[in-house]
């Protein structure tokens, strides 16, 4: 539960906004004025505020150090043509939070105070959503825990905050991936669903590998047998053979994209066939060899449609047609921009205005 809605709103003495160049953006790097930040203790959410945008002080001896107590979400907002600022599908973001929560020991954190808060924050600090084109402002809302204990237990005491930052293109160019073969992201009965902070550290070591080989991401497959396709280290993968689209199903190892769960959307109310079952790698890879992989992207929030250019596999390196030619995924990513954007109206009921 929550004590009171009411936020309690502390604005920074000096803006820093002089310090965004909507021209050139780098992604993560520059944060916005404001934070929001909540308590949870004693089986209640309070003390909600807004603040400048600050370090945290915690003791050498937070949970959240030593046993990865968090879980995050991602999403973005952007300003229409009239100069508003709408957020694509928070509410969904909300869900995900809190499926995430219960996964790993958390308090739910109310709708309404997710809602709120990411309002207001928005609110306060609308000056640094950018209106160049390309460009959107990342919100990360994310809890932690903060008791002060050594020991493997869940956490009595937690924070809900919610941080912004502009950015640009997530990835400027198309991205060349790697079938990982060897390493695995989730197994089922773990934490693969889940946006939890442990399963992003564990990805790093084969990643890290990938990019020494010239990949700008891994293509995770299954733990038990790695014979099926799952999802990519920063999004869901989707594959364009025969002009069908082919996906992973969500499950206990894959993530439940809401930009995945967007095109998916389009794509079947535009009549295209979707496949979306158990994804073999060999279907890929044999498509890929006899020219029938038409297009293959990543989609997430941060990357929205992520053309992939060139696809590993063991020692094959595999080149997919110039994605400056592809239809479907290009058609996906301008309806999705004009949706996000309020170019376009949205039948779906995805866009909030602040």
């Amino acid at each position: 539960m929550i004590e009171t809605t009411n936020i309690q709103i502390e604005p920074i003495a000096q803006s820093r906004i002089n310090e965004l160049d909507e021209n050139n953006i780098p992604f993560g790097k520059l944060y916005s004025d404001h934070m929001f930040v909540a308590d949870y203790a004693n089986g209640e959410w309070s003390n909600a505020k807004i603040v400048p945008y600050q370090n945290l002080s915690i003791s050498p001896a937070n949970n959240t150090l030593h046993y990865a107590i968090t879980i995050f979400e991602g999403l973005k907002a952007y300003r229409n043509p009239q100069g508003e600022v709408v957020v694509f599908r928070p509410q969904a973001n909300a869900q995900r939070l809190n499926i995430s929560a219960e996964r790993m020991c958390m308090p739910d954190v109310p709708e309404e105070l997710f809602m709120e808060g990411l309002t207001e924050l928005l609110k306060l600090d609308s000056a640094w959503v950018p209106s160049a084109p390309n460009t959107s402002l990342y919100i990360r809302p994310f809890v932690l825990g903060t008791d002060e204990y050594i020991g493997i237990r869940p956490s009595d005491t937690f924070k809900f905050m919610i941080i912004t930052c502009p950015v640009g293109a997530y990835y400027s160019q198309p991205v060349n991936v790697k079938i990982e073969t060897e390493f695995s992201r989730a197994f089922e009965g773990g934490t693969g669903f889940a946006k939890a902070g442990g399963n992003y550290a564990a990805s790093l070591y084969p990643a890290k590998l990938a990019q020494e080989q010239g990949f700008h991401q891994l293509i995770w497959t299954d733990g038990k047998t790695h014979d099926y396709i799952e999802e990519s280290g920063t999004m869901n993968v989707m594959f364009v053979i025969d002009n069908k689209i082919y996906t992973a199903p969500t499950s206990g190892t894959i993530l439940k994209g809401i930009t995945r769960d967007s095109v998916l959307t389009l794509a079947r109310d535009w009549g295209m066939e979707v496949i979306e079952e158990p994804l073999k790698v060999s279907t890929v890879v044999e498509a890929a060899r006899n020219g029938q992989l038409q297009e293959a992207f990543g989609v997430g929030t941060a990357a929205t449609i992520a053309p992939i250019a060139k696809i590993g596999f063991e020692e094959d390196v595999f080149e997919l047609p110039n994605p400056e030619q592809w239809t479907i995924s290009k058609r996906i990513l301008d309806e999705l921009n004009a949706i996000r954007t309020g170019e376009k109206e949205d039948t779906y009921g995805w866009t909030y205005k602040v």
